[in-house]
């Protein structure tokens, strides 16, 4: 049973795109387990870049069946919108999955999301203003609307009747909105019906006799570990489980079915979107890590927040999602540095933490403590093998190997598909 977790080990934008599609001639499934086109994958193929946000980075790979799981919200008018782009662009799109039980982002959930947002000001999370967050409550609420129920407009209908009762108090009597009529959104969602269904499927089922047949099945997750509702930067986070754990109840596959777990680590650290971050740098070596790094998200536009490589949170994440193996992304972009510092632990109130603290206001307080690294001035975009590497590019991945508690299988040395140094293999 190979099946495989991929996910971030930071905060996200590390390069899962690259990664899963790295691995995509050999999987025969990629599955995306949570949260929705709040994520933003970018992978480059050949003289083609593309930019994905909710469709699994496999759809890139012929012979290879993309799959949206249920723990995935989806935006139906986002869904036929990268579809589309990518069928203009010749991509074969037909194999795509998606599950009849993932939850459906609505045009009141966008609504709720930036109004929101707009109204806690100086305390807004961060939030791409998707309806990302709304969904996931609401599918807790247990007023949420599924896939599957765009195809019975009875049911349909009661449930965006029974949504809307109460938001539509809070937007008219607390944010001072117009009502949302119930009949507009019925209608909205009805007519994604008939597009989608030809992609609707029972993909429990489908990936569990997969796996019974040794298929290769690989879980791609969205953000970063960091990001997780419930062992990320709390409230500072997403709205689900980007963690190892979110990989089973988010494609309905259970724990003794996954073999291996690869976490995505930059060569550095960056984050969008609000809440505290250690090591971000607020000076010339930051600007030239976003420049050089091309640190803007793929689906905010925002610049990236940039700062040197944290093994404190990468140990977190080791332990966390239990890691077999890391990817290390973006090698290439510390090329010039003399010196590269490298956070091994953080001071709080005088006192050295090696392990991530367990206190939100504990964490906003730390100070990172620094190794420094030398650094090296060879090109390594050309690089095929580990020993191609100069001899301090060589250490520094050694380096944090021994740090980060689980060993570097494959490293990136620039954005194209080829960049890659494949170090063990992960199949």
């Amino acid at each position: 049973m190979p099946a495989l977790v991929l996910l971030g080990a930071q905060w996200g934008d590390e390069g899962k795109g690259k990664a899963t599609d790295l691995l995509g001639g050999s999987v025969d499934y990629v599955v995306r387990y949570q949260g929705g086109n709040n994520a933003g994958h970018t992978v480059v193929v050949g003289d083609q870049k593309y930019a994905l946000h909710l469709l699994p980075s496999g759809i890139l790979s012929p012979g290879c069946t993309p799959v949206i799981g249920n723990g995935v919200v989806v935006d139906p008018s986002v869904l036929l919108s990268e579809l589309s782009g990518l069928n203009e662009r010749g991509v074969d799109t037909s194999k795509l999955l998606i599950s009849g039980n993932a939850h459906v982002i609505t045009p009141y959930n966008v609504t709720v999301d930036k109004v929101t947002e707009r109204f806690l000001g100086k305390r807004k999370i961060g939030t791409t203003g998707r309806g990302i967050g709304p969904t996931y409550a609401d599918k807790i609420n247990r007023v949420g609307i599924r896939v599957q129920d765009l195809y019975d407009e009875s049911i349909l209908t009661q449930k965006v009747e029974a949504a809307l009762d109460v938001k539509n108090q809070i937007l008219t009597k607390l944010y001072n909105r117009r009502a949302i009529a119930v009949d507009q959104v019925v209608e909205e969602l009805l007519g994604y019906a008939e597009q989608i269904r030809p992609y609707v499927a029972d993909t429990v089922l489908v990936l569990n006799q997969a796996l019974d047949e040794n298929k290769v099945v690989l879980f791609e997750g969205g953000q970063g570990t960091l990001l997780d509702i419930d062992h990320g930067t709390y409230p500072f986070v997403t709205s689900s489980n980007p963690t190892a754990g979110g990989a089973c109840t988010g494609a309905g596959v259970g724990p003794t079915k996954i073999s291996r777990v690869i976490g995505i680590l930059k060569a550095y650290t960056t984050r969008v979107g609000s809440g505290p971050f250690p090591t971000e740098l607020f000076d010339e070596d930051g600007e030239a890590l976003r420049r050089i790094g091309g640190e803007r998200g793929v689906t905010t536009g925002r610049d990236r927040r940039c700062g040197w490589f944290d093994a404190v949170i990468a140990r977190y994440a080791t332990r966390v999602n239990g890691l077999t193996d890391f990817f290390l992304t973006k090698l290439d972009v510390l090329t010039g540095w003399e010196q590269i510092p490298v956070c091994v632990a953080y001071e709080i109130d005088g006192q050295r933490v090696e392990e991530l603290p367990y206190s939100q206001t504990d964490f906003h307080h730390a100070k990172p403590v620094y190794e420094t690294l030398p650094g090296w001035s060879e090109d390594i975009t050309k690089a095929k093998s580990f020993s191609d590497l100069p001899k301090n590019a060589q250490n520094y991945v050694k380096a944090l190997e021994e740090m980060s508690g689980a060993p570097i299988s494959a490293i990136g040395v620039g954005p194209g598909r080829d960049e890659t140094i494949e170090i063990n293999s992960f199949l």
